[in-house]
């Protein structure tokens, strides 16, 4: 894929996201469940580039692998988000999401490609802490059920823009190597 039709995957991706950046300062007091968990996934640096690594990371494999690897991640999510919106306790959380980014970056800088049952298992265990951070920074004036759908529309929109900045680059084995060692040494400064 060239880069005019990556631009034009891209560009009307980020577009769908205006409406909702728009609305991202909620007054106190008000309940804006679905706007939080739309923007929860943009608000830190460790979500965004996950969510967008699964997909790029998925647009390396093959087959089936491609779509099931982002499925995966959005399913076990939710069940996280479940745990983490009932109130769980979980140790660990921010390191397991560090290293998932730092691991994620290493995958895409070596064009790891694996199993598809393997890669759904990392990806979903990746996808489970994320998930749980989810559920557990929801705010107390979210609803549920709106909150869990804002946060699964935009990693469903970051697994798109994942997907095609790795459909546009294929072929660019340096560029490829260089945004998965971004994406790794930034997981590298999270754990840090």
């Amino acid at each position: 894929m060239n880069k005019i039709a990556a631009k034009r995957l891209v560009v009307p991706s980020l577009l769908l996201l205006a409406p909702t950046l728009a609305q991202a300062h909620v007054l106190p007091g008000t309940s804006h469940g679905f706007q939080d968990g739309v923007m929860h996934p943009f608000t830190g640096l460790d979500h965004l580039l996950a969510m967008f690594a699964v997909g790029f990371w998925a647009m390396q494999q093959r087959g089936r692998a491609m779509w099931q690897i982002p499925l995966t991640f959005v399913s076990v999510m939710v069940l996280g988000g479940i745990l983490g919106i009932a109130g769980a306790n979980m140790p660990g959380v921010e390191i397991a999401i560090g290293f998932s980014v730092l691991a994620l970056g290493a995958l895409i800088a070596f064009k790891t490609s694996l199993a598809p049952s393997f890669g759904m298992a990392i990806v979903g265990a990746f996808a489970f802490f994320h998930g749980f951070a989810h559920g557990h920074e929801m705010p107390a004036s979210a609803g549920a059920l709106p909150f869990s759908l804002g946060f699964i529309v935009s990693t469903v929109t970051l697994h798109g823009l994942g997907m095609a900045a790795g459909l546009g680059l294929r072929n660019q084995t340096q560029a490829v190597r260089f945004m998965g060692a971004v994406i790794a040494a930034c997981g590298l400064s999270l754990l840090a």
